[in-house]
């Protein structure tokens, strides 16, 4: 059983940049697939990013691409999100995941979560 913890979360301006952290307890074994989620108040939750634990080939929602960046350090059993000129609309609790198998972006599709870390961004 994989247990996930995120931190990095916190209160910024529009255009600053932040990075979260996911730890990742247990094997995380190659075939796994990571991902980043997010749920604004009064929201569904939504997919952010993923990637392969394998490889680290990632993919993004459209409304991230091009301002965050999803990466790991396998050593640390460790999934980061870079996330850069963010805006207002960024603002959510975000949530990292994990699942066995290839890359998916519903949230049913991922059996382990972690507790989530607060982003808040202030125009």
């Amino acid at each position: 059983q994989v247990q996930l913890v995120e931190s990095g979360g916190g209160m910024v301006q529009a255009g600053d940049s932040l990075r979260l952290s996911c730890a990742a307890s247990g094997r995380i074994f190659s075939s796994y697939t990571m991902g980043w989620f997010r749920q604004a108040p009064g929201k569904e939750r939504e997919f952010v990013a993923g990637l392969m634990w394998s490889d680290g080939i990632s993919y993004y929602a459209d409304s991230v691409k091009g301002r965050f960046t999803i990466s790991r350090h396998v050593a640390n059993n460790t999934m980061y999100l870079q996330m850069n000129s963010l805006k207002p609309e960024d603002t959510a609790v975000y949530y990292c995941a994990a699942r066995r198998g290839l890359p998916r972006s519903g949230i049913y599709d991922y059996a382990n979560w972690g507790q989530g870390t607060q982003v808040t961004v202030s125009s």
